[in-house]
C-alpha cells in the first residue's frame, strides 16, 4: 500500500455502497482497499452473496464505528418462496421436500406475520459464518456433519406481506442486528406446514442510512479516482 498521507480515505470515510448480486461483502471491501490504497478497510454487516442492497464500509479513523453501526436496526425486502426448503435456506442450494402450498389462503399468510413479529427466538442456519472451535459452522455443514446452534433471542418490528404471487410471496422486515432472514423464511415455512426459502433478499436500510443513498461500485470507483492523491480533477 502507498503513504496514506494526504488520503481522504485514510482520515476515515462512511462509504454507503449498493452490493451487487452474486458479490460476497468481503468482495467489496477488496475492492474498496485496493481503489483507495489503504488497508484498513471493513464493513458494517455482512450480506450474503445472493443478497444485494445497501452495504457500510468504513476506511481508515472511521474503522472504528463499525460496531456502532452494525448494531443499529436493520429493514429488508425480498421473497420467500412456498413449498420447499433447501439446506442453506435460500437459492445456495437446490429445492427439496416439494409440498403442495395451493392450499393457503392470503389471510393466512398474512395473520402467519404475527407469530414472528415481537421478540421471537430463532435458530441460525447451519450454512452460516458462525463459528464453532474456531471454525465457521458452514464449513462443517458442506461436509455432511451435524452442527448444532442455540437459538437467539431477537427483535422483529415489523414483517409485513407486501405482495402474493404464489409460489413466491414478498415481504418487508423491519429487525435487530443478528437476524437471518433466511431463518426466518425457513421458519415461516415450516409454521405454514408446506415449507419456505428464500428466494430473493435486498437490504434497504441500516439505521438512518438508507440504500436511497448508496452509490453503485461503478459511482464509488470514479469517487476513489477523483480523491486520490495528486488528481486534480
Amino acid at each position: 500500500m502507498q503513504s496514506e498521507q494526504n488520503n481522504p480515505f485514510a482520515e476515515g470515510k462512511v462509504l454507503l455502497i449498493n452490493k451487487p448480486l452474486g458479490w460476497t461483502s468481503f468482495d467489496v471491501v477488496r475492492k474498496i482497499r485496493s481503489a483507495v490504497k489503504i488497508k484498513k478497510v471493513g464493513h458494517a454487516g455482512t450480506l450474503d452473496p445472493l443478497a444485494t442492497g445497501l452495504l457500510i464500509v468504513c476506511t481508515g479513523k472511521f474503522t472504528k464505528k463499525i460496531n456502532e453501526y452494525m448494531a443499529r436496526e436493520k429493514e429488508y425486502t425480498g421473497s420467500f418462496t412456498l413449498g420447499a426448503t433447501t439446506p442453506t435456506y435460500d437459492l445456495e442450494s437446490g429445492p427439496e421436500n416439494f409440498k403442495d402450498y395451493h392450499h393457503i389462503t392470503e389471510n393466512q399468510l398474512h395473520e402467519l406475520t404475527e407469530q414472528f413479529t415481537g421478540q421471537i427466538q430463532q435458530v441460525p442456519p447451519a450454512h452460516s459464518a458462525i463459528k464453532q472451535g474456531g471454525r465457521p459452522v458452514y464449513e462443517l455443514a458442506r461436509k455432511g456433519i451435524a452442527v448444532k446452534l442455540e437459538p437467539r433471542t431477537l427483535f422483529i418490528q415489523a414483517f409485513t406481506i407486501t405482495g402474493i404471487e404464489l409460489p413466491k410471496v414478498y415481504f418487508k422486515v423491519v429487525c435487530s442486528t443478528g437476524t437471518y432472514i433466511r431463518s426466518l423464511a425457513n421458519d415461516y415455512g415450516h409454521a405454514l406446514g408446506c415449507g419456505a426459502y428464500l428466494s430473493s433478499l435486498c437490504r434497504t436500510r441500516i439505521g438512518e442510512f438508507t440504500l436511497e443513498d448508496a452509490m453503485s461500485m461503478e459511482a464509488f470507483q470514479q469517487m476513489a479516482e477523483a480523491l486520490r492523491p495528486g488528481n486534480n480533477q
